[in-house]
């Protein structure tokens, strides 16, 4: 048997920390095995996900009557693929070379352990923060923790009675709020999504002090993309985000014409995919961090951060995408980051839950937003300034779109007037063929109108700097 380059794969192969270890431990058996024992086969679709606690295992490609060792695996690794939560028979053997124990577990209790956080993002556990929904920074809070899929609970002050209780207990007046409590130990009055991502243990930070071969600002499918291919081609790397995995495709309720991916997905699963990539072969990713300004100097790029400090590197991408165009509404910010928002995710559906809302654009992320909030809300308009959907959408959206009972669509149509003081209370639309108006019980509107090139951090760089784009 041919067992070239098992010792490079074995060292690339994730291994996991003992608290990880322990917790898996939870859902599946401790197994003694012996030398020669055969964990699983090429073809098997029940087979164990398999963590190796002694000895070694053998990974193994048999074709055509010749076998090949794709990796020896030592305690701390783990044999298995996504193939595991697909149903997929697997592609190779798994034997063990030298015998040892190994934690075996069952591919529905490991189902099970991966939807425990999807649970937990429902169950009410983890950071508390506690504020007023009519808050842009409760709002930014809100957000910062729903982008990156971290388990907490929203505290509605005035409402929830617990708020008060709460403050009381930490010592906090409302004055202070927005505030974000974790592990009932670290307090923190309206912070900023670094400082909160530093207490919660998020990658905020990367050693500064060195230079890095390539630094890739935006971490969406683009920038994480070029991460991994500057990575693995041996290239120190970092990339930097100032809010959360995935860019603006993290906030996509569902993707469905990515390559590759023909059953479709969320755009923050299309991110971890990329991720777990990205750092198998070692890229770094910081996040939150944004890149402010770039400039050359002493042969290398330094690009500054927002909470201080440098990062210096020998090439650039700007893979920072687009920033959403706003509507030309008067008194529109006063409503921005409170009932005005430019993604539907989760967070935003919890908000406006049993409501009427609005959707602004024809495209597809409109389209997109519309169906997901109409789970959710009791009425979803959909505004168009055109005649139709057809000329602008997809038309596998299109069909879906007249298919749930609580979406209206309103061609022709306009925002003139927003209605409300603390937060949105209603719409004036109008017909821009005839200027007739009616007002619309909305408590939120959703604005995807388009975007334009995010590349404000690069007024005033040098034209030699020669950094590219994407």
């Amino acid at each position: 048997m041919t067992d070239r380059f098992s010792e490079i794969r074995s060292t690339r192969a994730p291994k996991l920390r003992e608290d990880q270890i322990e917790v898996l431990s939870r859902y599946g058996e401790t197994k003694t095995t012996e030398v020669g024992e055969v964990l699983f086969r090429a073809g098997d679709a029940s087979n164990d996900f398999i963590v190796v606690l002694e000895g070694e295992v053998e990974v193994i490609d048999d074709f055509a009557g010749e076998a090949w060792t794709m990796g020896i695996l030592r305690a701390g690794r783990f044999v298995g693929d996504l193939t595991m939560l697909t149903g997929q028979a697997v592609s190779a053997s798994a034997v063990m070379r030298e015998g040892g124990k190994v934690l075996a577990i069952p591919r529905e209790q490991l189902k099970a352990f991966l939807a425990r956080r999807s649970w937990g993002m429902r169950a009410g556990i983890g950071l508390r923060i506690v504020g007023s929904r009519h808050s842009k920074d409760a709002t930014r809070l809100r957000e910062f923790a729903a982008r990156n899929r971290l388990l907490h609970v929203w505290i509605e002050l005035g409402e929830d009675p617990r708020a008060e209780a709460l403050l009381e207990k930490f010592g906090v007046k409302p004055s202070d709020t927005p505030v974000t409590i974790w592990q009932s130990e670290d307090v923190l009055k309206n912070p900023t999504n670094a400082e909160l991502a530093r207490v919660i243990g998020l990658k905020v930070d990367a050693p500064w002090e060195r230079t890095y071969d390539l630094v890739v600002v935006g971490a969406g499918p683009a920038g994480l993309g070029a991460s991994v291919y500057g990575a693995s081609e041996g290239l120190s790397t970092v990339a930097l985000d100032s809010m959360a995995l995935g860019g603006q495709a993290g906030t996509s309720s569902r993707i469905e014409n990515y390559p590759g991916f023909p059953a479709g997905l969320s755009g923050f699963e299309l991110a971890n995919r990329i991720l777990v990539q990205a750092d198998k072969f070692g890229a770094r990713i910081a996040v939150p961090q944004e890149a402010v300004s770039l400039k050359r100097e002493d042969g290398h790029y330094r690009i500054e951060l927002s909470e201080g400090g440098e990062v210096a590197a020998r090439s650039v991408i700007a893979a920072t995408g687009a920033r959403y165009r706003r509507l030309g509404v008067p008194r529109l910010g006063r409503f921005e980051g409170v009932s005005i928002h430019y993604a539907a995710t989760e967070v935003e559906a919890q908000r406006c839950e049993g409501e009427e809302v609005a959707v602004v654009g024809g495209g597809n992320s409109a389209g997109q937003a519309a169906l997901f909030l109409a789970q959710r809300t009791r009425k979803v308009y959909l505004l168009i300034r055109g005649d139709n959907l057809d000329k602008s959408m997809s038309s596998y959206l299109v069909n879906r779109i007249m298919n749930p009972g609580n979406v209206e669509l309103l061609a022709n149509t306009e925002i003139r007037e927003l209605v409300g003081e603390e937060r949105l209370e209603g719409l004036v639309v109008g017909d821009n063929r005839s200027d007739t108006r009616r007002t619309l019980g909305a408590r939120s509107l959703f604005v995807f109108i388009g975007a334009e090139a995010n590349t404000g951090w690069l007024q005033g760089a040098s034209n030699s700097t020669n950094a590219a784009s994407s």
